[in-house]
C-alpha cells in the first residue's frame, strides 16, 4: 500500500521517509535481507518511552484529582499491547508492514506482537521526524475517542479478569499469584508479587496490600502479552 496514503491517515508527513520504512520492517525481512539491525525494534524500544511520556502528560492533566495509583491504571489501560493492537488495527497498518516471505506466509499482517510493535515502532519514527510536538499530535489525536472514554470505563477494569480470560482461550489453567518478597510493620506492609502461568513468569507488582500488587502484576503481564 503507498505510503503516503498511510502519512494522510495519521496526519503527520514525513520529511524523512526512511524513518517511516523503518518502522514498518519487521526483523524477518531484515534478516532475510541480511541486514540484522536494519529493522523497527530500536524504533519500538524509542516509541514505547515517548508513548508512555505523552499518555502520562495528558492523563495527569485531565484528571487532576485523581491519585498516582489510578493516573497509573490509566496509562496501563491505555497503553498495553492489546490497546495498540486495536491503535494498529484502525489505521491499517498491517497493510503497510514490511515482512519477510515466512511471517508474511504465517499471517504476520494480522499478528498482534506484530502490529502492537509496529504502532510503537511509529510513534518512534514521528518523534525523530518531527519532535515533542508531532509525536503529542499524533497520540492525542490517536487517543482522542480513549481519553474522552476512560474515566468512565476503568473503575470497571478488571487486569486480573481481563488477563485470566486471555490466557485461559489458549489452556484452561489459571494465572497463579505468588508473594515473593514482604517488608515493613503490619501497620505500613509492602508487598511484591509476581504472576506466572504454564510456568513462566509473565510479570510482576508491587503494592500496599497484595490485592494491589496483583494487579499490578497482571496489569504488567497485559504490557507483555503476547511475545511470540
Amino acid at each position: 500500500m503507498p505510503l503516503q496514503q498511510l502519512q494522510e491517515t495519521i496526519g503527520h508527513q514525513f520529511k524523512n521517509s526512511d524513518l517511516l520504512v523503518e518502522a514498518l520492517t519487521h526483523p524477518s525481512l531484515a534478516h532475510e535481507k541480511g541486514r540484522v539491525n536494519n529493522h523497527n525494534q530500536r524504533l519500538e524500544f524509542l516509541g514505547d518511552a515517548v508513548l508512555q511520556l505523552m499518555l502520562t502528560d495528558k492523563i495527569y492533566a485531565l484528571h487532576p484529582d485523581l491519585p498516582e495509583g489510578k493516573l497509573t491504571q490509566i496509562r496501563a489501560h491505555l497503553a498495553n499491547r492489546h490497546a495498540l493492537y486495536q491503535r494498529a488495527k484502525a489505521i491499517a497498518l498491517g497493510g503497510y508492514l514490511r515482512l519477510g516471505k515466512g511471517e508474511e506466509a504465517n499471517g504476520g499482517r494480522e499478528r498482534l506482537s506484530n502490529l502492537a510493535d509496529a504502532y510503537e515502532a511509529l510513534i518512534g519514527a514521528v518523534y525523530l521526524d518531527g519532535g515533542v510536538r508531532a509525536a503529542r499530535k499524533f497520540v492525542n489525536q490517536q487517543f482522542r475517542q480513549e481519553f474522552k472514554q476512560v474515566r468512565q470505563s476503568t473503575p470497571h477494569h478488571n487486569p486480573k479478569g481481563q488477563l485470566q480470560e486471555l490466557l485461559q482461550a489458549k489452556s484452561p489453567a489459571n494465572p497463579v499469584y505468588r508473594v515473593i518478597h514482604e517488608s515493613g510493620p503490619d501497620h505500613n506492609k509492602y508487598f511484591e508479587v509476581v504472576v506466572a502461568w504454564d510456568g513462566k513468569e509473565l510479570g510482576r507488582g508491587n503494592g500496599s496490600s497484595k490485592k494491589h500488587a496483583e494487579t499490578a502484576a497482571a496489569l504488567a503481564a497485559l504490557n507483555n502479552l503476547p511475545r511470540e
